[in-house]
């Protein structure tokens, strides 16, 4: 019979979505606050796949992505999303900006074999993890890179993002033999 162990340490990567600059900066601050020292800043990509949230947000929106220096232990999802909302949350309240929602935060987690999004929608392809949260395996690694699922969203298929994954994955592997993280 096969013993449960624990799994190895993951590399948290943070996706914001927002207009504002300040908003992306504040929201940083924070988040360096709970998780520590980022080692990777991905390039701004441009939102405009979908008008998801436009009616909350705005238009014109960008996605940036932030990957922190310290691996964590897989089983801190659920916790880190309910922060990340939390922050949402505090940065709304503050109405600094003329939008509802002013910034998109959510978390997830880089192995070397996948990228993992957490997430407070259930689906079938969605897996439960408490407090109201769920997981979704986005990305699989196969053959040296990243390939999307039949269910990933359009934004992740795209080669910025793939790139930026694959870049974060060297980072974990690097971290997890003790290197550390690149300059």
């Amino acid at each position: 019979m096969a013993q449960p162990r624990q799994p190895e340490p993951v590399k948290l990567i943070v996706g914001m979505i927002s207009r504002f600059e300040d908003a992306f900066r504040l929201a940083e601050t924070d988040l360096c606050k709970h998780f520590g020292a980022i080692d990777s800043r991905s390039a701004e990509f441009p939102f405009d796949i979908t008008d998801y949230y436009s009616d909350q947000m705005g238009t014109n929106l960008t996605r940036r992505f932030l990957s922190f220096a310290d691996l964590i232990a897989p089983d801190r999802l659920a916790e880190i999303k309910l922060l990340t909302n939390q922050l949402e949350r505090d940065l709304a309240a503050t109405a600094k900006w003329p939008v509802e929602r002013p910034i998109n935060i959510d978390p997830g987690y880089v192995t070397l074999s996948k990228l993992i999004l957490a997430t407070t929608k259930d689906y079938a392809h969605r897996v439960y993890l408490g407090r109201g949260i769920y997981a979704e395996v986005t990305l699989k690694f196969k053959k040296g890179k990243f390939e999307p699922w039949p269910w990933t969203y359009p934004d992740y298929r795209t080669e910025g993002y793939l790139s930026w994954f694959a870049k974060v994955r060297d980072l974990c592997l690097r971290t997890a033999k003790g290197g550390g993280p690149s300059a």
